[in-house]
């Protein structure tokens, strides 16, 4: 029974670990980002201390293989892994504040020390495999048998590991009650382990250990994570951390680190002096005289709280307009707290890839700006997706993407102007004022800034257009740049928008500047 009893025990330390590890990435996220540098770290990290885990593991089971230490050394990694949320919340709440501020140093310390407080718990996690192989073994013929038997139940422990947490747990009880439900768990194991391999009385000498989760569970799991100045709601989903904030009236959606506002609203106010509002200029570099009447629908990719729809309707009236929004939950939370509840918005939870690609409609507009800072989402910047895009616009319709900069650095907007010159005739390029943000503009039929110009002048005389609209073509026009030429073609085989957004990062966070790239 001891040995049946083994295998399970390699199994929920398989799956334990690799929930861990994406507790750990997710834990982090709320407050460091979702970057690829971050998970970069975390990985790396975690590797390292299973590396030494797992050296450790083979040293100590070879000086002392006993069930009791096998065991042991279980129960002290599952609980140690618990507590790591809740050791770390003061150095995560310093953090939080750090980033709102761009503290680098501060934030550098704080995921430091974060990432050290993992080394005993992972570390100690990593001695099972090894530990469990000198226990099985009972004749040298059947080391590759056993050993590879052990690796293979541990894998398949890991894969179960994968799922639950970012699936099921975290968006149901949340990142630290997960810690606890998966570290929980092992302590239980082990102590089972300990009753039938050495007896009750060492089962019982850990139960303290399960005892102790429990209550830090029932005390702390559900506080918040953030306390920002104005938060008024706070969630986690199975792609995000979604937070709220609400100051003067006005309503802020911010995910994950915090940098960078995905939907502002304000019940009264429509004019939020961001890029949302300039996707409503795009139709009118079609040919003069562009009536309103001609758009007739819009997809959003990126839906996030629905401030571009809520913009559009006021300004185009009731237009047909589908909204894809990858994360169902940021969508009720726009429906609570953003008004999102227009009757002619058809919000749809799905890829804004895989959702366009599966429309039948064509449309007058289509707005991507599906950010999560500092990434623009690789397969939405290549040439196939753009033409995609092409193919479900209308024949005078128009391409409307958001894009971040750095102050010295467009490469990325130069490769996107490069990929979708391939598709579209004519593309225009404005920077958003007081951001680090520009809007690319692609018309389906070829266009001229002129017509732009001579839309707006009839526009902005008529006194039944929307003054929305007005102030849209206005910054447009006036922030307007030259359209560079480029020869940067984006493709589903290759499009290295990591390797420019986390180069363009770092060399202006080296720069010292630490102003919002968002």
């Amino acid at each position: 029974m001891k040995k049946p009893y083994l295998y399970f025990a390699v199994f929920s330390s398989g799956m334990t670990t690799l929930a861990i590890e994406f507790s750990a990435s997710r834990l982090l996220g709320s407050v460091f980002g979702t970057s690829n540098l971050v998970w970069a770290s975390i990985i790396g990290l975690i590797l390292i201390y299973l590396t030494l885990g797992y050296f450790l593991g083979g040293k100590i089971a070879d000086k002392k293989p006993t069930f009791k230490m096998f065991y042991t050394l279980m129960a002290w990694g599952a609980f140690t892994a618990g507590i790591v949320p809740f050791v770390s919340r003061p150095i995560l709440r310093l953090a939080a504040s750090a980033f709102d501020d761009l503290q680098i140093g501060v934030l550098f310390g704080s995921f430091t020390s974060v990432m050290v407080l993992f080394i005993i718990p992972v570390t100690l996690l990593g001695t099972v495999s090894p530990f469990a192989i000198r226990l099985a073994i009972q004749d040298p013929k059947e080391a590759g048998r056993i050993s590879g038997r052990i690796y293979a139940i541990s894998t398949l422990g890991s894969f179960i590991g994968t799922f639950l947490p970012v699936l099921l747990m975290i968006p149901t009880i949340g990142t630290r009650n997960t810690f606890v439900v998966f570290s929980g768990y092992l302590v239980f194991v082990a102590i089972i382990g300990m009753f039938m391999s050495v007896g009750w009385r060492s089962g019982l000498t850990y139960l303290w250990m399960l005892v102790f989760l429990v209550l830090l569970g029932i005390i702390w799991g559900n506080s918040p994570i953030k306390r920002s100045t104005g938060q008024i709601y706070e969630s986690e989903s199975a792609y995000n951390y979604i937070q709220v904030l609400e100051k003067d009236g006005y309503r802020f959606l911010r995910l994950n680190e915090g940098q960078g506002v995905h939907s502002e609203y304000h019940p009264v106010i429509l004019d939020y002096h961001g890029s949302w509002m300039q996707v409503l200029s795009g139709p009118f570099f079609n040919e003069f005289p562009y009536e309103m009447n001609n758009i007739k629908n819009m997809a959003i990719i990126g839906l996030a709280g629905g401030t571009i729809a809520r913009q559009a309707t006021a300004v185009f009236g009731e237009i047909s307009i589908d909204g894809y929004e990858i994360d169902p939950q940021i969508i009720n939370v726009g429906r609570r707290y953003f008004g999102m509840n227009m009757p002619n918005l058809n919000a749809i939870a799905a890829d804004g890839r895989w959702g366009l690609a599966h429309s039948h409609d064509k449309y007058s507009i289509i707005s991507i700006d599906a950010y999560r800072p500092p990434y623009i989402p690789w397969h939405l910047t290549t040439q196939e997706y753009f033409q995609i895009v092409h193919d479900h616009l209308t024949k005078d319709g128009v391409l409307v993407i958001n894009v971040g900069r750095a102050p010295n650095d467009r490469r990325l907007i130069n490769g996107l102007i490069g990929t979708i010159s391939t598709i579209f005739p004519s593309i225009y390029v404005m920077d958003v004022p007081y951001t680090f943000n520009s809007v690319i503009y692609a018309t389906v039929q070829s266009t001229n800034v002129m017509n732009l110009f001579n839309n707006y002048v009839v526009l902005k005389e008529d006194p039944s257009t929307h003054p929305l609209l007005v102030e849209s073509m206005e910054r447009t026009l006036m922030n307007i740049t030259d359209t560079p030429a480029s020869e940067v073609v984006f493709t589903d085989d290759r499009a290295p928008i990591e390797w420019i957004t986390n180069g363009m990062v770092l060399k202006y966070v080296l720069s010292g500047n630490l102003e919002d790239l968002q």
